[in-house]
């Protein structure tokens, strides 16, 4: 059953969930009523057991996929536990304190710390948000100013260069082609890898979302209620809202760190293992691939030939869309956390038995960010059972014409994301559509990359605006923010960065414009956006557009003094 049986019932479960999770700020019990909703729409009568069933799916499957990404998830909670047990946060506190002496600074440094991390979303969010909680807490960035650096410099990085996205994103590109070779007789299609990367100036929203973050850092300018939340946190050294819900709340959960050898290393040695192993196992497993596939086909050429035949970077690209990055993720985690507990026993700075504990004290620090991050994939099996993303496809199909169809793709393509919170769902559902249409249109494959790219744009977007977002949840969970304040903070940017990239579609299709000029003067556009709209609800507020140039209020005996501003 999909679609055809369900009709626009289908939308109703993930949109229940979502709102739900808005108003009340309880998403768990959210996601669960939409789950159950879902279930009661499937089977015509109470649906409890088809809930259950959907929660089951959403952790077992894509082959154990989820699963794997628990374990990443319960894992790096104990190596965040570790790091921290043994002085680690302490150690990047005091160091970061004489360096980082400004937010401006700060969260330049949790910008660029989300550039350099480009290889996996998950291992991005993980890292930069627990590396940046403590500084920017001491320099009273709101933890949803946090959450929104990270989040926003997560899949956008991740979707444009050489990471864990790319073996999806080409699959499903192959899939758009197989489906032209089945419809219209098409015998000879692009390379893959070509297509994706003419896609990269087209995917407008991960391009320009980045340079979002980048203006906000270096402006200090905020609006909507990121501004309420900055003024908040500089004015009294609240970083949550005083009744908010963190997923993650370090030094309430874990017991206090032993700080009196702190030291850099407890902290960057772990983390560089988890970085090192996960991408040297990511490369192995899609080197072991990448020979395999050569010689089911019969191809028996050495490494070094084949990239003399195809040039490195088509060699590098195709073994590292090989790469298992779930398997990855946990082998670099679990090495991770026995780095941790090694320095510890080696320096003596606890016995095994305390390691043993801080282990398991990290476990229950995800216990909420897992079973959101389980029922947001409950809801995805959902609308995928109901089929949502194939209802919606099918409605936005009678709107079709080349000038419009990167932006009816776009639009799309985030509604998709935004009710099953998953862009990968999005990009599986969409792209093996979006680019038969394109070609059924012009004839030719000349539109695919502007398609790819707007799914994958609109795929984004859809899960930054989302708060069943697995992204959304993880974002949250590592910078220890609550995940509505999260989702309602960031969509005043999201917003923004969408609208901008509409403009640059209809410059595209009505004008031609090409990337190189509309993105230009997306980024132009965006500067101007966040002054304007900054000035202006500062004055509507009658608060200072940046925060930190207003005057501090109240500073509570357990705050730190404010740092200075800059």
């Amino acid at each position: 059953m999909g679609a055809e049986t369900f009709g626009v019932l289908s939308v109703v479960p993930p949109l229940l969930a979502i709102v739900l999770a808005i108003v009340t700020r309880r998403p768990i019990l959210s996601l669960f009523l939409g789950i159950w909703a879902g279930g009661i729409i499937f089977t015509g009568g109470i649906g409890i057991g088809q809930t259950f069933d959907w929660i089951i799916e959403g952790i077992i499957a894509d082959e154990g996929f989820h699963a794997q990404i628990l374990l990443f998830t319960l894992l790096l909670g104990s190596g965040v536990a570790l790091i921290w047990r043994l002085g680690g946060a302490t150690a990047v506190r005091n160091w970061a304190t004489e360096r980082l002496e400004n937010q401006r600074r700060t969260a330049v440094a949790t910008f660029v710390l989300g550039l350099v991390l480009f290889f996996d979303d998950y291992a991005n969010t993980a890292i930069v948000g627990s590396t940046m909680r403590e500084v920017s807490d001491r320099m009273r960035i709101s933890r949803e100013k946090l959450s929104y650096i990270v989040d926003s410099t997560a899949a956008p990085v991740a979707t444009i260069g050489i990471s864990s996205w790319v073996a999806f994103q080409l699959s499903m590109i192959g899939d758009g082609y197989d489906a032209v070779e089945e419809t219209y007789g098409v015998e000879e299609t692009p390379g893959l890898f070509e297509t994706f990367v003419a896609s990269i100036p087209y995917n407008a929203y991960a391009l320009l979302a980045i340079a979002m973050v980048g203006i906000v850092v270096l402006t200090r300018r905020d609006f909507g209620e990121m501004l309420t939340a900055e003024h908040r946190s500089w004015k009294t050294g609240r970083v949550n809202r005083e009744d908010a819900q963190p997923l993650q709340q370090v030094e309430d959960d874990l017991r206090e760190p032993i700080d009196d050898r702190p030291m850099l290393r407890t902290f960057f040695v772990p983390i560089f293992v988890l970085i090192a192993v996960t991408l040297a196992s990511a490369f192995w497993t899609g080197y072991l691939g990448w020979i395999e596939e050569r010689a089911e086909e019969g191809e028996t050429t050495a490494i070094d030939a084949a990239v003399a035949d195809a040039g490195i970077v088509q060699v590098t690209a195709d073994v590292v869309g090989m790469g298992d990055w779930a398997a990855a993720l946990v082998w670099g985690s679990f090495a991770m956390v026995a780095t941790a507990i090694l320095i510890g026993l080696l320096y003596g700075l606890f016995d095994l038995g305390d390691a043993v504990e801080s282990v398991l004290d990290g476990f229950r620090l995800m216990v909420t960010a897992v079973t959101i991050l389980v029922l947001a994939w409950g809801i995805s099996a959902v609308a995928s059972d109901l089929g949502t993303g194939e209802y919606v496809a099918a409605v936005a199909e009678g709107f079709l014409s080349p000038a419009v169809l990167p932006i009816v793709i776009l639009f799309a393509s985030a509604f998709i994301a935004f009710t099953m919170g998953s862009s990968w769902a999005t990009m599986g559902i969409v792209t093996p559509i979006a680019i038969p249409v394109a070609y059924g249109l012009t004839d030719s494959f000349a539109l695919a990359p502007v398609v790819v790219g707007a799914v994958f744009s609109g795929a984004i977007f859809g899960d930054h605006t989302s708060p069943i977002s697995d992204t959304t949840v993880l974002s949250s969970t590592f910078t220890g923010a609550d995940l509505i304040d999260h989702v309602r903070t960031q969509l005043y940017y999201a917003v923004t960065v969408i609208a901008v990239v509409t403009l640059c579609y209809l410059l595209w299709g009505f004008l031609g414009v090409p990337p190189i000029v509309y993105l230009p003067l997306g980024v132009l556009l965006l500067v101007g956006l966040v002054y304007g709209l900054s000035e202006f609800d500062a004055n509507r507020r009658g608060v200072d557009p940046i925060a930190s140039r207003s005057e501090i209020e109240e500073t509570g005996p357990d705050r730190p003094p404010a740092p200075a501003d800059d």
